[in-house]
């Protein structure tokens, strides 16, 4: 067999950012019991020394788990361990899935029952402030792409705001369960390639646009086709 054909063998290494690490260390500490609910986390200048890593990725970790409800930082009082968070426990429900394909089937059929649900509420219910929150999701995905990069945090949290403007906080936190384990199998086969990202970004302004213009049908019709590829993908695997 020729070197070439067995490239498909091969899978494309991740190398965890030091961003990606520190998140996971907090997070191991959470779900272990160590830190919980009402903890304070060491001050941000122990945190640098302790990890040896720079200010940056301490403070780009921990923006990122405020925005997950996971940490808080309270003006005068430190960064404390807000709660659980249902993202805290995403590694967990990862090992306890152990997707199959049949799994990863009706993983994606439940996602997009969630998100076009969500689409339609959000049409409905969204404020202006909901509004400006979608449209700034939905410029820093498009200057993501337009970089070159593949713009997949974006993309999730453009997502997310279409569901924070739903007004259903269990639908939101339902998706922050399913979705990161179905991108992370969408892009392990470069599925997003061929021009994807930049399709997405005509299909995310579509399904803004019928939000701004509180559409719930055409919203919820723009979110199916949005995430068809997706449901292309998990039939090819069942």
């Amino acid at each position: 067999m020729e070197g070439l054909d067995l490239l498909h063998n091969f899978r494309e290494i991740s190398v965890e950012t030091p961003v990606d690490m520190i998140i996971k260390q907090i997070r191991e500490l959470i779900t272990s019991g160590q830190l919980k609910p009402g903890d304070k986390l060491p001050p941000e200048r122990k945190l640098v020394e302790r990890l040896g890593v720079g200010r940056t990725h301490v403070r780009d970790a921990i923006k990122k788990l405020e925005f997950y409800g996971i940490l808080r930082t309270m003006p005068q009082s430190g960064t404390i361990v807000a709660g659980l968070g249902i993202t805290a426990l995403e590694g967990l429900i990862t090992d306890v899935l152990k997707i199959e394909d049949n799994d990863f089937g009706a993983l994606v059929e439940t996602r997009v029952i969630l998100e076009t649900q969500a689409a339609a509420l959000a049409a409905d219910r969204r404020t202006e402030e909901d509004i400006q929150n979608i449209e700034q999701a939905f410029a820093t995905h498009q200057q993501q792409v337009l970089s070159g990069e593949s713009g997949v945090e974006e993309d999730l949290i453009f997502h997310l705001k279409i569901a924070e403007a739903s007004k259903n906080p269990v639908l939101r936190s339902l998706m922050l369960i399913i979705t990161p384990d179905i991108i992370a199998s969408f892009n392990k086969l470069d599925i997003c390639k061929d021009g994807r990202e930049l399709r997405a970004l005509d299909e995310h302004r579509a399904i803004l646009d019928h939000i701004i213009h509180q559409r719930p049908d055409a919203a919820a019709r723009a979110m199916r086709n949005h995430l068809q590829d997706v449901i292309d993908f998990s039939k090819q695997m069942s």
